[in-house]
């Protein structure tokens, strides 16, 4: 099955550092002046492309991610989204990132909540990942296999992972928020294998 394509409020990559760029003479990197395309052949004689929005989401279409499922408490009720910028930060202590756009419905439960839950989901949950990345969804629906966890956060039945975190920052990146937040639980025990999110469309891992 195909899931629809993630909104852009849960999928926000960011542009990697600028490269330097060799002279002709095979001397010293030097950076491409601010502002320009350095104009030289890309590799396969590809051409060098300005940044753009359409660029950086064309390249990050070539990106596997792996799914996640954001989950949070608001006023009572469980919110939540499907997330493939989730990154990990450190270890000690241990720090998780990801992104989610201010005009996200699940944003004001991400905004004002102390902790929420991280779930790795397996290739045998397309449709819960659609489920969660699809506006206007009944996401906890009863379709929907859940029980709040540790700090009351909701936590996804049949994940391959979770954990509970506390978030320890929101940090404005445009109109997203980067945030990072510290693991205090979980568990990694979960079986089955890993779902990707590449080209447009969720996928199965291949050997």
């Amino acid at each position: 099955m195909t899931a629809p394509t993630l909104p852009t409020a849960s999928y926000a990559p960011f542009a990697p550092d600028a490269s330097t760029a060799s002279d002709a003479t095979g001397g010293a990197d030097r950076a491409a002046p601010a502002g320009t395309v350095d104009g030289s052949p890309g590799p396969r004689g590809g051409t060098a492309r300005p940044g753009s929005p359409e660029l950086l989401r064309s390249v990050f279409r070539r990106h596997a991610a792996g799914v996640a499922v954001i989950t949070a408490e608001s006023g009572g009720r469980p919110a939540g989204f499907t997330a493939t910028s989730l990154n990990s930060v450190s270890a000690e202590p241990p720090l998780l990132s990801f992104t989610i756009g201010t005009g996200s419905s699940s944003w004001p439960a991400v905004r004002d909540c102390e902790y929420l839950g991280v779930h790795i989901l397996g290739e045998h949950q397309q449709e819960l990942a659609g489920l969660f990345a699809r506006s206007g969804a009944d996401r906890f629906g009863p379709g929907t296999g859940w029980a709040a966890g540790p700090h009351g956060v909701p936590l996804l039945d049949g994940v391959l992972a979770w954990l509970v975190c506390r978030v320890v920052a929101r940090v404005p990146a445009g109109e997203h928020r980067v945030i990072i937040a510290e693991a205090v639980a979980g568990d990694p025990a979960g079986e089955g294998r890993p779902l990707l999110y590449h080209q447009g469309r969720f996928n199965a891992l291949r050997d």
